[in-house]
């Protein structure tokens, strides 16, 4: 097997310092395609959807769970860099607000990730002043979350929509991806159903490190996992084959735990 891809790495340059305004995305003012594979643009799933910037000209994603507190994987906020939550507005350039605290899941090891084995791949960043209103607010699955062969999840996420480009259009995709293989506790594989994986398709791909797998729960859309990575067709190197997802009913009790801590109020 290829070796997956960690869909966090550069998309975009950072120019005339740490953060700036002249980060390369071209803003789109009408809503485009869909993630890799051509899905259409995020409705309602998306409106807890962030994008995450670091100062190592990295972008990810991640999942409003309460007013100040995002959700994210761990490999996205790497200890040596600086992180902001990009508010992004189609039309307009994001504006860069400040991340007050990021706490990773202890049991988190990067190299465990980057020898393909699942790790803890889940981070909480507290945020320094609340989200705009606009934002809606996601509850996390159940404590006894489960997922089967042929289950369908929605992921929703600020990735590039073409593989190998180096612009994004700060609009959020999302695509519906059914789940293969073995699916456990430590990790979830998703397909288009489609393609089967066989071709290219639907998929998580750059940028969309961090993004949620949701599943519709009592008509809300509730988070279940997040995407840590992703593969071309028949495991080659890439997006549209896999998207590799690490589930969070393992880590649920740490997210409850680590957002009290933090002072964050989640939802019921």
């Amino acid at each position: 097997m290829t070796a997956p891809q960690y869909i966090n790495r550069p998309v975009f340059s950072l120019a005339g310092g740490l953060f700036s305004l002249a980060i390369v995305i071209g803003v789109s003012l009408t809503p485009g395609l869909a993630m890799v594979g051509g899905a259409p643009a995020a409705d309602s799933a998306g409106r807890s959807v962030v994008m995450i910037l670091g100062s190592h000209s990295t972008v990810c994603t991640a999942t409003a769970i309460a007013r100040d507190l995002l959700l994210t994987a761990a490999h996205c906020v790497q200890p040596d860099a600086d992180y902001k939550f990009a508010d992004a507005v189609p039309g307009q350039p994001p504006a860069l607000k400040d991340i007050a605290h990021i706490e990773r899941h202890p049991e988190f090891d990067l190299k465990r990730l980057f020898a393909h084995i699942a790790t803890a791949d889940v981070a909480l960043l507290k945020l320094a002043a609340p989200l705009p209103a606009r934002v809606a607010i996601s509850p996390l699955g159940g404590e006894n979350e489960q997922v089967s062969v042929g289950d369908m999840l929605i992921v929703a996420g600020y990735g590039v929509a073409v593989r190998g480009t180096d612009r994004l259009d700060g609009l959020v995709r999302a695509a519906s991806l059914t789940v293969t293989g073995k699916p456990g506790s430590l990790q979830i594989r998703l397909f288009d159903p489609a393609t089967k994986g066989v071709t290219a398709g639907l998929g998580a791909c750059t940028g969309d490190s961090g993004a949620p797998a949701f599943r519709k729960e009592s008509g809300r859309f509730a988070v279940i996992g997040l995407v840590s990575w992703s593969t071309g067709p028949n495991l080659s190197a890439g997006c549209g084959g896999l998207t590799g997802i690490t589930p969070l009913q393992r880590y649920r009790s740490w997210i409850i735990d680590t957002a009290r801590a933090l002072g964050s109020a989640l939802p019921p």
